[in-house]
């Protein structure tokens, strides 16, 4: 009874490795590009590249409530520090 059930668990560990054949080809080979497609991309890339340049850079803040705080606001204040009462103090 062991050795088959150690026979199973081999069965079972051992069909992932058939997944990983060398002879299955899930990905066919890519058909290359003619020259006219290699060009047609480059233009695509150089169109790209030429419509970011027209884009405006960003305003530097997008706060709506920057106009109405002062530039030099205070900064909140901290809480004072307290001695730790003990036993012995009563007031």
């Amino acid at each position: 009874m062991k050795i088959l059930h150690a026979a199973v668990m081999f069965a079972l560990f051992a069909t992932p490795a058939l997944a990983q054949s060398p002879n299955v080809n899930l990905i066919p080979e890519l058909p290359s590009k003619t020259p006219e497609q290699i060009e047609q991309d480059k233009q695509l890339q150089r169109e790209y590249r030429d419509s970011l340049r027209k884009i405006p850079d960003a305003k530097a803040s997008n706060d709506p409530w920057g106009s109405v705080r002062s530039a030099d606001a205070p900064a909140p204040r901290a809480k004072p520090k307290t001695k730790p009462r003990s036993a012995n103090h009563q007031q």
